[in-house]
């Protein structure tokens, strides 16, 4: 039988490029809800999916009946910006926390299987060299770091979730670790925007400013591809003999971990090597800044966060195909296009 999926937050990284992954590689029938279309438009016309141009805020009733019609639900609206949590804590607090509660019990009442995002931001500041999903320790810093809102928003509601399948609710949650390709954040990114690392350095370099390295960039990260995250969370939505329900799965590459310096000057080497980002990757400088200077007073960060992916590669079978440097390629190939607009 076809699977019926139901995206929030639709447009996004995750949800676009989920959707691609779906239209191309399986028969599934797709509802999908976000404020914009601009990664969605040349799937509009598709009979496989349904897309729905409104805020979450106001579609309940369209929601409540696609939770009913879908056998899937994965609710991707969020923010997920480390200055934002500086910046405007109560907003992530509200959207992030507040909006999703709902639909956990939507989920239990229709037999929905809900696929939750959690993060790799909820281990916060764990002591394992390597971060497992039933054992490791959630630690978080003081209130006034308001850095991990997120992270508390995030691990409270893995343990709501945790609790209402206690009581029935199918769920399945997957903590992406350091996910990247084109898409990832807007490509108008300025201080305004304060985009994630990779977005953020290239727009650096077209605009050729300086690199900033956060205190150095010394801090190491585990990247994956986009499309290895996305082809595990297909393997969660089909969950033959509900092997994903109940599970909670890192999905990351701790064979893929640099630190922010090296992400960045791997970044420039890709970029010197394409004809449109090369003349401006030569041109392009790395500073080092300090945390509050970039990111504002109430950030900390982790030195290391490496997933242990035992249980996503056994019980899903899964393994990634691309390396870094396939990564940047491509997203460089996608947003080379917009990014000569705006430096036209």
């Amino acid at each position: 039988m076809t699977k019926k999926v139901l995206i929030l937050g639709a447009n996004g990284f995750i949800g676009s490029h989920l959707i691609d992954a779906l239209l191309e590689k399986t028969d599934f029938q797709i509802r999908a809800l976000d404020l914009g279309d601009s990664n969605l438009h040349h799937h509009l016309d598709n009979p496989r999916l349904t897309f729905v141009k409104e805020d979450v805020v106001t579609a309940h009733k369209w929601i409540q009946e696609s939770i009913e019609w879908a056998d899937t639900l994965l609710p991707l609206v969020a923010i997920a910006n480390p200055a934002l949590y500086v910046k405007n804590p109560l907003k992530v607090f509200e959207l992030d926390f507040q909006s999703n509660l709902p639909y956990i019990e939507l989920c239990l009442k229709a037999k929905t299987h809900l696929l939750f995002p959690s993060t790799s931001e909820v281990y916060g500041m764990c002591p394992d060299k390597e971060f497992d999903e039933t054992t490791s320790p959630l630690v978080l810093g003081p209130i006034q770091e308001t850095r991990w809102i997120y992270s508390c928003i995030k691990q409270l509601l893995d343990r709501v979730i945790h609790a209402y399948g206690e009581k029935g609710l199918n769920f399945t949650l997957f903590r992406p670790f350091n996910w990247i390709g084109p898409r990832l954040d807007s490509l108008k990114a300025g201080e305004e925007y304060r985009a994630r690392a990779l977005t953020r350095f290239m727009a650096d370099v077209v605009r050729q400013q300086k690199i900033s390295l956060v205190n150095g960039g010394e801090q190491r990260r585990c990247f994956i591809d986009a499309r290895d995250g996305i082809s595990a969370l297909i393997k969660m939505i089909e969950n033959p003999g509900n092997v994903a329900s109940g599970g909670i799965f890192n999905i990351g590459r701790a064979d893929q971990e640099y630190s922010m310096k090296e992400f960045a000057e791997t970044l420039l080497d890709v970029m010197k090597e394409d004809a449109f980002f090369g003349s401006y990757a030569e041109k392009t400088q790395l500073e080092i800044t300090s945390a509050e200077a970039h990111y504002g007073k109430g950030y900390a960060d982790v030195d290391r966060r490496v997933p242990k992916t035992t249980a996503l590669r056994e019980t899903l079978n899964w393994s990634p195909v691309y390396d870094l440097r396939e990564t940047f390629a491509w997203t460089l190939a996608e947003s080379a296009p917009l990014l000569k607009t705006k430096a036209a």
